[in-house]
């Protein structure tokens, strides 16, 4: 298994943690009525997302930004797979997408400005240097 592909299948385990975190934070925070029940808007009043605490609403937001971000990072690893361009540096660029991605958590969390925003540009720079190396020859 490539490194690549060890680090995407560690994003999916990363995005599986995540999602545990924020699950545990509503449904202590929140009536089973609400967590456990369809979601319909007319019983919720509003979004589940604004009706947690501060902290737990940016679990939230962090856990739909992985979603986003590993959509591109999945590109990513697949067409240097399947070009056959993996390499050290596209290796250090997958590495480096996960740390990003472990650090933007906390960083989240706390509310850590402006290194919440600078972690997570360093891992879209990193998913993005990869997905440009297949064109280096």
């Amino acid at each position: 298994m490539t490194p690549e592909i060890t680090v995407l299948a560690l994003a999916g385990i990363l995005q599986a943690v995540q999602f545990a975190l924020v699950s545990i934070r509503a449904n202590i925070e929140l009536p089973a009525g609400k967590t456990m029940g369809p979601r319909d808007p007319d019983r919720l009043g509003k979004p589940i997302t604004e009706q947690v605490s501060p902290k737990t609403g940016r679990l939230f937001r962090a856990l739909n930004n992985h979603f986003e971000g590993l959509i591109l990072f999945t590109l990513a690893v697949v067409v240097v797979t399947l070009a056959d361009r993996a390499t050290g540096f596209s290796a250090i660029c997958a590495w480096t997408y996960l740390a990003a991605r472990i650090a933007y958590v906390p960083a989240y969390y706390f509310g850590l400005v402006p290194w919440r925003s600078i972690i997570w540009m360093i891992g879209f720079l990193a998913t993005n240097l990869m997905l440009l190396s297949v064109f280096v020859v």
